[in-house]
């Protein structure tokens, strides 16, 4: 893991910390809404930075949907973890993913040699689908 190494700064703190207070991901426009909400004044610019900061300090998760990248504070940053989200409200939890021997025997089957992966799976969570949400 390679950290990268920045000061700490008012703005900084505010996005990890209302990241921090989601429950699910959310995408740095509302992020930033918010904070403008809350009196915060910081630059979508400013936002996107921290958060891909963020991201690559593995402090936070990354996610890309059909409509962007979204964000989440991460509960363990020092284990790699995949995501079960839910499409309608965002309610997010981790996932145990197969056995890792599958994706080493896919990739041997392929010809290919394994980087890294990611594994995102979405769908309507009961209580969105007891609401009739989807």
């Amino acid at each position: 893991m390679t950290t990268i190494r920045t000061r700490r700064t008012t703005q900084g703190t505010a996005v990890r910390t209302a990241l921090e207070s989601m429950a699910g991901f959310i995408s740095a426009q509302e992020l930033h809404r918010r904070l403008a909400d809350d009196g915060m004044k910081i630059g979508i610019a400013t936002v996107y930075r921290q958060l891909n900061t963020l991201v690559d300090n593995q402090e936070a998760d990354a996610i890309s949907t059909p409509d962007g990248q979204l964000y989440r504070a991460c509960d363990d940053p020092q284990t790699h973890h995949h995501h079960m989200v839910c499409t309608s409200c965002g309610t997010t939890i981790e996932i145990e993913p197969p056995d890792e021997a599958w994706f080493t025997s896919v990739a041997r089957t392929h010809d290919f040699e394994i980087h890294s992966h990611t594994l995102e799976v979405f769908g309507i969570c009961a209580e969105c689908r007891a609401a009739g949400r989807s």
